[in-house]
């Protein structure tokens, strides 16, 4: 076989097998001879040699028959003096290491390990998180690969890591012979640097790109690191092209993300993506009762009064590690001095979290934070002029003023330049109303609040 036929036969299998696959598995191969039926390509490994018998040596074989070389198998072979190795034949390929997520699996790429505590039964879902809980729940299952990448986002301790352990526990349990590999960015970043220091990139493109799930928390870490960006996209592109399942979690919205690079932004919004929100009262009343009957078995004479949950679910209300580990707390400290969980303990020994938990927003906060959001003045925000470029970010700041803090209608009124309590009242109901149909409406809402209870 002559190299401009395998030349054309690498352009088919470039349509056949997209740019990515072909850029990192089929690019590398070199044709060495065709005898006896039995096509032989070198390749830089026998872990490459495996991979692409396992993966690719179907197409080649069917490329090479209509291109019409009469091929009964192919082999994939290491150079002499490069590995002592066999080569790898179509048909008897060597399987590929395992990779685990669990700090298990071949040694070459241990992913981070799992947490047995975050699984689905542990979950506790309400409405903030109740549509990330069931995407991430369809992930789990496996099979077709629906939501390609999965991308949830979200503030501190609402729900991200316990959602991707859970999945990387559920696709275990289901599938055990998936390679699922579960790791932070930062260790992403740390397995990159240090390929490139041993010299030793193509081992680690290999590994990378040969896993059925790849999960990658904290993303936004990777912000910045050009060099990590690059590797980070290609070997997404060639997880994709493959059909294998990725899943990514963040502190925010791909587009929110600074330093992050357009294209990989593109990729990152190519697939679902799910916010999970901060939790309202009856989720952290539901996350609270769920801990209590764990603690209680740790400490069965334990008593509490009644209205301390509900309490805590109103007090502490933007970071649920927080809400745990106040309630943990609570149990140690009752245990520890052998007395109740009352109210007056509850204040007494929670005191600093409360008081951090207390942060007023004020009116005049959140009108700063709208009038910048919306790019007006504050003087137009709060001042006379009706029309709708000052009109709506006037409604929305009453609406946040509103919710958000404990100032009456008439003091909020005063506030805008002297408004009626009417006035203000028909503003929140208009954006109650707007906020349901309006889907921008709605993200202006939560990017607000966000920002002020940051």
């Amino acid at each position: 076989m002559t190299d401009d036929v395998w030349g054309q036969i690498r352009q088919n299998l470039l349509k056949t097998v997209g740019k990515s696959n072909y850029t990192n598995w089929i690019e590398p191969l070199e044709f060495s001879t065709l005898d006896s039926g039995v096509a032989t390509f070198h390749v830089p490994t026998n872990f490459m040699g495996n991979w692409v018998s396992r993966n690719f040596g179907d197409n080649i074989m069917q490329e090479l028959t209509k291109s019409g070389q009469k091929v009964s198998r192919v082999e994939f072979s290491v150079p002499a003096g490069t590995s002592a190795q066999k080569p790898v034949t179509k048909k008897k390929a060597t399987p590929i290491p395992t990779l685990a997520g669990n700090g298990g699996g071949d040694g070459d790429l241990p992913g981070a390990p799992l947490d047995s505590r975050y699984t689905f039964e542990t979950f506790v879902v309400g409405k903030p998180n109740e549509l990330a809980h069931a995407a991430a729940k369809r992930v789990a299952e496996g099979g077709v690969v629906t939501f390609n990448p999965l991308f949830l986002y979200g503030g501190v301790g609402l729900g991200k890591t316990h959602l991707m352990h859970a999945i990387a526990w559920e696709l275990k349990k289901r599938s055990p012979e998936l390679r699922v590999v579960y790791l932070s960015a930062e260790q992403f970043m740390y397995r990159f640097v240090q390929a490139l220091r041993d010299k030793d990139m193509i081992a680690f493109k290999q590994l990378f790109r040969s896993v059925d799930v790849l999960m990658v928390d904290d993303v936004q870490f990777i912000a910045r690191k050009d060099a990590t960006q690059e590797e980070f996209f290609h070997t997404f592109n060639a997880l994709v092209d493959q059909n294998k399942q990725i899943i990514i979690s963040s502190d925010r919205a791909p587009t929110e993300i600074d330093g992050i690079e357009d294209r990989i932004v593109s990729r990152m919004q190519s697939g679902l993506v799910v916010d999970l929100h901060p939790t309202n009262y009856e989720l952290r009343l539901g996350i609270l009762q769920q801990k209590v009957d764990q603690f209680s078995a740790q400490f069965p004479n334990l008593h509490m009064d009644d209205g301390v949950l509900e309490f805590l679910a109103h007090r502490i209300s933007t970071n649920v590690r927080v809400l745990e580990g106040a309630l943990m707390r609570l149990f140690a400290f009752g245990s520890l001095v052998g007395r109740e969980i009352t109210m007056e303990l509850t204040q007494d020994c929670l005191a600093d979290v409360l008081r951090a938990s207390d942060r007023k927003i004020t009116v005049e906060e959140i009108q700063r934070k709208v009038s910048d959001h919306f790019n007006i003045r504050l003087s137009d925000l709060i001042g006379p002029k009706r029309v709708r470029t000052f009109a709506r970010p006037r409604q929305i700041a009453m609406y946040l003023s509103k919710k958000m803090t404990s100032r009456s209608l008439p003091e909020i009124g005063r506030r805008f330049g002297g408004r009626d309590h009417t006035t203000v009242m028909h503003g929140v109901r208009k954006i109650e109303e707007l906020k349901q149909k309006d889907s921008q409406i709605a993200d202006d809402l939560e990017l607000l609040r966000r920002s002020l209870e940051a």
